[in-house]
């Protein structure tokens, strides 16, 4: 899984009080990738905290390096690592960070390991190890390693014990969740549990209430643990990704002032509407990932001009972007389409969306600048094109400062070549090739003087969607045609 995806999987909006972040530091790493993949929950925990706006955080992979100075300069840790001992100084380090008043979370597979002083076995089981004198403590748990097991992983409910602590204040009385239910886990005095989950026999549990999330206190600090949080599919839940945000801001700072629940959809601050039309011509479905990682981009797919071109479209989008291939279209759509131009909306064209609307010269003379011809028309010839052609594409002098290519430079990729096309002698031409096979403008404004479109030739299949010099030139598009 893609670090972008995770970002956008994870990324989590609260509405948090004007206040200093509260600095975290996730401590990760392991040999266990098997059962637990300790990179990719660090990256979601991480983009999580970051995109709730309350959280400046920072990763450490090595926890030996850590040092009283080292943490001198956080306000909390977060334990997602299942590795060996990190010997005497580190540990003695993150026990007084705790004790003089800063707070620790820890989650799920840090229940057991080295740390607390088991060790699985390559042939199943468990042996006892030396230790962390303090780690019991530092969890407010302890797992004997005749004790240690779980349920075969299943979708579970959880019931929050006490709905009046910081972090679980206005959370769901029940939610569910798909994890591994740990269960015979010795809690020490003083633990305060939040949140519990029936243990069902007939998955070979105990019958009893297992507690999932529970806090306590190490000299003047805070302490939060779950068992919930297996792997991703565990975490992506709203209310677990709330509880953990809470938790993280209650053992940092002893208060929660985020409110709300994670959204887990990517955050957007006063997004671009953007309608994407297709039809009439076959393309990968990654087609649709050139949007998405925007958080200034909200889009929606329509796949017909019908669906596309209505009456209130005007209205309703700031940009509308051309994916389709259709000579012709209705009456009623070139009047609504006409009027969406004409009202000074972005249109931005892409690859063979040059082929639409032949039969509308208005369209092709005034508004795109360019017509690709599927077949000889008076004294022009029919347009020719070939696939998988390496390509370098070239911003032209004297408009690299445009903001559709400003900071873009070359972009070599491999795509499919369009020659024998008509073009506008009124087009601003922003990019260009000089392939014998393509014609020299690939990339142009439409000949409006103060329009809003604009042309790009590339686009023929998923490695091109996939190019960070096309996606960055979609983006600059889209945000150029919008006024932005």
């Amino acid at each position: 899984m893609s670090g972008r995806l995770i970002v956008a999987l994870c990324a989590a909006h609260f509405i948090a009080a004007a206040a200093p972040p509260a600095r975290i530091l996730i401590v990760t790493g392991s040999s266990d990738l098997q059962y637990h993949d300790w990179r990719l929950t660090t990256s979601y925990l991480r983009h999580a905290l970051a995109n709730a706006g309350r959280f400046d955080v920072r990763v450490v992979e090595d926890p030996k390096a850590l040092t009283g100075e080292a943490l001198a300069g956080y306000d909390a840790v977060v334990i997602n690592y299942n590795g060996p001992r990190w010997g005497s100084g580190p540990e003695s380090a993150i026990e007084q960070f705790v004790r003089s008043g800063k707070g620790v979370l820890s989650f799920h597979g840090v229940s057991y390991g080295p740390l607390i002083g088991t060790t699985q076995k390559s042939g199943g089981g468990w042996e006892l190890t030396p230790p962390w004198p303090e780690y019991a403590r530092l969890i407010g748990a302890r797992w004997p390693a005749d004790r240690i097991g779980h349920a075969p992983r299943h979708a579970f409910t959880v019931k929050v014990a006490d709905r009046e602590h910081p972090i679980s204040r206005g959370l769901e009385a029940e939610f569910t969740v798909n994890d591994e239910l740990y269960h015979r886990m010795d809690l020490l005095p003083g633990v305060h549990v939040l949140a519990t989950a029936f243990d069902d026999p007939s998955r070979g549990g105990t019958g009893g209430n297992e507690p999932v999330a529970w806090t306590a206190e190490y000299g003047k600090g805070r302490v939060f643990h779950t068992t919930l949080g297996h792997d991703l599919s565990a975490l992506y839940s709203p209310q677990v990704a709330t509880m953990f945000a809470r938790a993280a801001e209650w053992v940092a700072t002893g208060g929660v002032s985020l409110t709300g629940t994670v959204s887990l959809a990517p955050p957007k601050k006063n997004p671009l509407r953007v309608l994407v039309a297709t039809g009439g011509h076959s393309y990968d479905p990654t087609f649709y990932q050139v949007f998405e990682g925007w958080d200034d981009v909200a889009w929606t797919h329509a796949t017909s001009e019908k669906e596309a071109f209505t009456k209130n479209m005007k209205d309703q989008w700031d940009v509308l972007v051309l994916y389709d291939m259709h000579n012709e279209i209705g009456e009623p759509e070139r009047t609504n389409l006409r009027a969406f131009v004409e009202a000074g909306k972005g249109v931005v064209a892409l690859h063979h969306s040059i082929v639409d609307y032949t039969d509308w010269p208005w369209w092709y003379e005034e508004v795109i600048g360019g017509k690709y011809f599927e077949k000889p028309v008076g004294d022009h010839p029919a347009s020719h094109y070939q696939h998988d052609v390496p390509m370098v594409v070239t911003p032209v002098k004297g408009r690299e400062s445009h903001p559709i290519v400003r900071g873009l430079g070359e972009i070599v990729t491999v795509d499919e070549c369009y020659r024998g096309m008509w073009h506008s002698p009124k087009i601003t031409v922003l990019m260009e090739t000089r392939h014998e096979l393509n014609d020299v403008p690939v990339v142009y404004l439409g000949p409006q003087p103060n329009g809003h479109a604009v042309y790009i030739q590339l686009g023929h299949d998923a490695y091109t969607y996939h190019h960070p010099g096309y996606r960055r030139l979609v983006h600059n598009a889209l945000l150029w045609s919008a006024g932005r």
